[in-house]
């Protein structure tokens, strides 16, 4: 099997076809690229080809990029010097492009050479854009599907194939840096107008093939090959240029809080590269491509972003032997902001879905919440009334429980209460088919005691989605004590319909996420208690790369809701439940009316829009702000390690099963430090003995919750690390 074949043509073009064997998808390997430059050197040296045309075998879509798979393991398999091995791998593919681009055509007078055009039949990333760009002309199907770009900085890495260097010469540094630190990527139409491609046709192959036939010498050329060619924008030494290098170097900075390294490596590719000739530019470029793959955070964050995610969403964790589970009837009971949520995304994957709550006010209320999402996908230009229209046609908005009995899957999303959420299991179960599957959108209860009230426990099942549902791509699903196979299937399969990823837990007070956030919540409460200044929480929790600090997620989440939580579990734990100092400031700032967001008064101040301003200085009447401030490599280990603990103790407890899920699920969750990969691969980073060692000085300096569990203080001993030990369900997928 070969992923590219090549069919040379009576009228002199070679078409050189990209379709890798089993993939849906063409991905690049390293055996790849010498296939295509194989195909390359054969229509180079044939008299009879005049030109030659690279496409893809695929069905709307050209290439995903680079197989991550491969390239997560690259310095793995580099060899005994894998710096020097990864640089030299990278360097064959800039030859091969470059051959491309050059297409024998003489070194001088860049004559001879022959037109080599690119056609899209759709979505080109990464690579599979970067081959592209080294063609001469790039032509691309008429599919509103379809996306062009360079997302690799979104996965911990930078374009390293020549797709830096290519398109800030073309675009100019300016022009060109939404694509590359932001991988945005865009439909045909607007990449044409950008610059990144070059026609949009319905018929790009025939398009293509006139134009290699009739192609100049002078066509071949690009600019940054030609004589007297000037970078767009101005090169970092132009005045121009120097105040482009000087905003990008501090929106960087501004953006990631140094936490990420490809962004830092390819702001230091571009800038570099722009001082110089093309060619060392590309050298250039590798050299930096080569820094960031040897740096453990970004085969930690290839790893969690895309290998491990892509297997949890193909279904890694689902059970064997139970049949397609796909919903397609839908019951949501509860049209608050979750179940009108819940309803919207299950809409816009084709369901019908009926949502249910005590009124039809309150129905509509929340079958409202899609017609002004849509609304404003409309304004957007993202959506149209038609699409508005099917949308709602799908949503059942209605007080009457008898509408659900045709529902192959309930989601019960009423009010956060044992007795409320008994009441309603028992009304609904009466009525739905037998062989329907319950689910309970709870965030803390244990499902286990939700499924008492359930004739059926072993079709009953958590289904915890997080806030706001449209916009989270995580679903935490809870196996309770009873939950059967069948249940877990189904709960796997809506997600996956619902495109988002999802993870298996077993059920236990909190579940994974929530058990994970709530001590990073707390520790920074806690800090504030011992005069630890609010700045100095949040901005460590923000340059550790955490979307939110913990002070700020208070305030979002609400006090009120931290100050219920804690109630609640102290009822629940009795004695058992351990005092803290941030009960106390919970309960006092809910005293003083100060509950968040919601009451624009909280940890910060608000105006009368709800706007954030700054932090409230009162705090320091009951907790004054100490003289000496901790060192802040102190605050950020306090607030990660408080949280990477409470993941190692759900995996030795057995709350959770697969530490693939517990890296992606908490990077999708909650924001956990993305760069690190997640928990597990953070502790790798940093090794177990050391992690272990960090937890005793953690312990003896701010208590017990530090104390290092058994499995990682065996893993230290052992000299273990998480993916190698457990490693084997990622190396499985």
């Amino acid at each position: 099997m070969t992923d590219f074949t090549m069919q040379k043509g009576d009228d002199g073009v070679a078409v050189i076809t990209w379709d890798v064997p089993e993939k849906s998808m063409n991905v690049m390997s390293f055996d790849g690229m010498a296939e295509l430059d194989g195909c390359v050197d054969d229509a180079l040296a044939d008299e009879a080809v005049k030109g030659i045309v690279i496409t893809s075998g695929k069905d709307g879509s050209f290439a995903g990029g680079m197989d991550l798979n491969q390239l997560g393991r690259a310095s793995e398999l580099a060899g005994d010097n894998p710096a020097q091995g990864l640089f030299d791998a990278i360097m064959g593919m800039h030859k091969v492009l470059r051959k491309i681009e050059l297409a024998g055509m003489d070194p001088k007078s860049k004559k001879g050479g022959k037109p080599v055009a690119a056609v899209l039949p759709g979505t080109a990333a990464g690579i599979g854009f970067e081959l592209p760009l080294a063609c001469h002309r790039i032509f691309v199907a008429d599919n509103p599907k379809a996306r062009i770009g360079l997302p690799e900085v979104l996965v911990g890495l930078f374009p390293g194939a020549g797709g830096t260097t290519r398109l800030v010469r073309k675009l100019g540094a300016m022009g060109a840096s939404e694509y590359l630190l932001q991988g945005k990527m865009l439909a045909p139409e607007k990449a044409k107008k950008a610059g990144l491609i070059d026609e949009v046709s319905d018929d790009p192959m025939a398009a293509a093939k006139a134009w290699v036939l009739e192609a100049k010498d002078a066509d071949l050329v690009k600019p940054w090959d030609a004589k007297g060619y000037k970078m767009p924008g101005g090169a970092p030494y132009h005045p121009a240029g120097f105040m482009t290098f000087v905003g990008a170097g501090a929106m960087v900075h501004g953006q990631t809080q140094g936490a990420y390294p490809a962004p830092k490596a390819l702001l230091s590719a571009v800038y570099e590269g722009a001082l110089v000739d093309f060619d060392t530019a590309l050298r250039i470029e590798a050299r930096w491509f080569t820094n960031v793959l040897m740096n453990p955070s970004s085969g930690a964050m290839v790893r969690s972003l895309f290998v491990n995610k892509e297997a949890l969403e193909k279904g890694a964790v689902r059970p064997e032997g139970v049949a397609d589970q796909r919903v397609k009837k839908l019951g949501v009971l509860g049209a608050g902001m979750m179940g009108a949520g819940i309803a919207l995304v299950s809409a816009q994957a084709g369901m019908d879905v009926v949502l249910v709550d005590r009124d039809q006010d309150a129905a509509d209320r929340g079958k409202a919440y899609s017609e002004t999402y849509m609304d404003k996908g409309i304004k957007r230009g993202k959506a149209t009334e038609e699409k508005k229209a099917a949308l709602l046609s799908k949503i059942n908005a209605t007080p009457d429980l008898d509408a659900l009995k045709d529902c192959d899957l309930i989601i019960e999303a009423v009010f956060e209460d044992t007795s409320v959420k008994a009441e309603m299991t028992k009304k609904v179960e009466a009525i739905i088919p037998e062989d329907c599957i319950f689910a309970s959108n709870t965030s803390t209860l244990p499902i286990t005691g939700l499924a008492k009230a359930s004739v059926r426990p072993e079709q009953f099942i958590g289904i915890h989605f997080f806030s706001p549902v449209e916009k989270m791509a995580l679903v935490e699903i809870i196996k309770g004590k009873e939950t059967g196979d069948r249940a877990v299937a189904k709960a796997l399969d809506y997600v996956r319909q619902i495109r988002k990823t999802p993870i298996v837990v077993n059920d236990e007070r909190f579940f994974y996420a929530n058990r994970c956030i709530i001590p990073y919540v707390n520790e920074g409460a806690r800090m504030v208690t011992e005069g630890v200044a609010p700045q100095m929480i949040d901005h460590a929790a923000a340059q550790l790369g955490f979307p939110v600090g913990p002070l700020q997620l208070t305030d979002e989440t609400s006090i009120e809701l931290g100050a219920k939580i804690a109630r609640a579990t102290k009822e629940a734990m009795g004695n058992a439940y351990p005092a803290s100092p941030v009960d106390d400031l919970l309960f006092w700032m809910e005293d003083l009316g100060r509950l968040g967001r919601k009451s624009n008064a909280g940890f910060f101040n608000y105006d009368e829009k709800g706007k954030r301003l700054d932090y409230w200085k009162g705090i320091q009447d009951k907790f004054p702000e100490a003289e000496d401030q901790p060192e802040l490599i102190d605050v950020q280990h306090r607030l990660m390690f408080s949280q990477v603990l409470e993941a190692v103790r759900a995996l030795e407890e057995g709350v959770l099963m697969d530490i693939r899920e517990g890296d992606v699920g908490a990077i999708l969750g909650w924001g956990f430090a993305p760069w690190s990969g997640g928990p597990f691969a953070w502790l790798d980073i940093l090794g177990a003995a050391y992690a272990a060692e960090r937890c005793d000085q953690l312990t003896e300096a701010y208590g017990e919750r530090f104390a290092c569990p058994a499995l990682l203080r065996e893993m230290a001993e052992k000299g273990q690390t998480f993916y190698g030990r457990f490693g084997g369900m990622a190396e499985a997928a």
